[in-house]
């Protein structure tokens, strides 16, 4: 849920102060790279509405959410039950100057140019009606990940590397010059290329590599394990593939933020590194780049069961295609 979120708000009892899940929170919201963080320090009735207890908390979040590249945090004192510093400021908290929880929401900016990042277009569903009023339509749906597509450019469409001109763009049955990311369009080629569902279409210019090999950060949310050599199904934007968890090369320690080196297995609310081998190319971007093209589930193929959310890193090989997998369709 918070993989699109523009702002993540982090309640801590002023009683206990920053405990694990406190912590957790805050590695899953840096891994995520949501923009800001409010730190809503609550039940500050029940410690005498103390300044030095709210301060050493927020010092305490606040050092280990920037050791994890948080980049922005906003540390608020407040009491849910009687109001204070939820909507109106507190009158018990007159040494707090800072903004109350909804005046920090209402102010905070969010969204971002979709301009800024490359288009990338992952095809939902490919349209042919082959109707008398339209006998050569074909039209490739889906919604606009990131960037902005616009009638002339040159795409390239992957994994396969064909590269065609978008010559049309219709929304909701209206043709128009240009969409942009968060829409829902159709889009029309000049070649008839051998495309469909999860294929992604990419400017020519800004594509980024293919690859059978993904080295990521996954958070583990099954209450079943993931280890070393098990089979899964990786589904990234529209596209699903299998794959293999080739290698489980660390775990992180929310203590201290350490890496326990070569665990073999992740368990329930465990975040770790993974490397995992697919059955076909996968065109992803780093997460740090695009949040929507850069993430994936890693499946269980038996029964559907969500076994992890991937962050790709910043880099990953790239391979060539490999043989075709043998008869049980897992050896690749």
């Amino acid at each position: 849920g918070a993989s699109t979120a523009e702002l993540a708000v982090v309640l801590v009892d002023a009683r206990n102060g920053v405990v694990e899940q406190t912590r957790r929170h805050a590695a899953v919201t840096a891994l995520l790279r949501v923009p800001h963080v409010v730190l809503a320090v609550n039940k500050m009735d029940l410690v005498d509405y103390a300044e030095p207890v709210f301060a050493a908390i927020a010092e305490e979040f606040s050092t280990y959410a920037t050791r994890l590249g948080v980049p922005e945090i906003t540390a608020i004192p407040i009491s849910a039950l009687a109001g204070d510093n939820v909507v109106e400021s507190s009158a018990h908290m007159d040494w707090y100057g800072g903004p109350t929880v909804l005046e920090h929401l209402e102010r905070v900016p969010v969204g971002s140019d979709p301009s800024a990042a490359p288009a990338r277009f992952p095809v939902q569903y490919v349209i042919r009606p082959q109707t008398p009023e339209h006998p050569d339509y074909r039209g490739y749906a889906g919604q606009l990940a990131s960037g902005v597509l616009r009638v002339g450019d040159r795409v390239t469409v992957l994994p396969s590397g064909q590269t065609t001109t978008v010559t049309g763009l219709d929304l909701l049955g209206r043709s128009t010059d240009l969409a942009w990311a968060g829409q829902s369009a159709t889009v029309l080629l000049a070649d008839d290329l051998d495309i469909a569902r999860g294929d992604l279409i990419v400017p020519s210019a800004a594509a980024p590599a293919t690859a059978q090999e993904v080295t990521a950060t996954v958070c583990h949310v099954a209450d079943q394990p993931l280890t070393e050599g098990q089979r899964v199904l990786l589904k990234h934007t529209t596209r699903t593939v299998k794959a293999i968890v080739q290698r489980i090369p660390s775990r992180l320690t929310l203590d201290d933020l350490s890496q326990h080196p070569d665990p073999g297995r992740l368990v329930a609310n465990d975040i770790g590194q993974v490397v995992v081998r697919t059955a076909e190319p996968l065109a992803l971007d780093a997460y740090a780049d695009s949040r929507r093209t850069g993430s994936f589930l890693l499946i269980d193929p038996t029964d559907g069961t969500t076994l992890a959310a991937g962050m790709s890193g910043a880099s990953f090989a790239a391979t060539p295609a490999l043989p075709v997998p043998d008869d049980d369709g897992w050896d690749f």
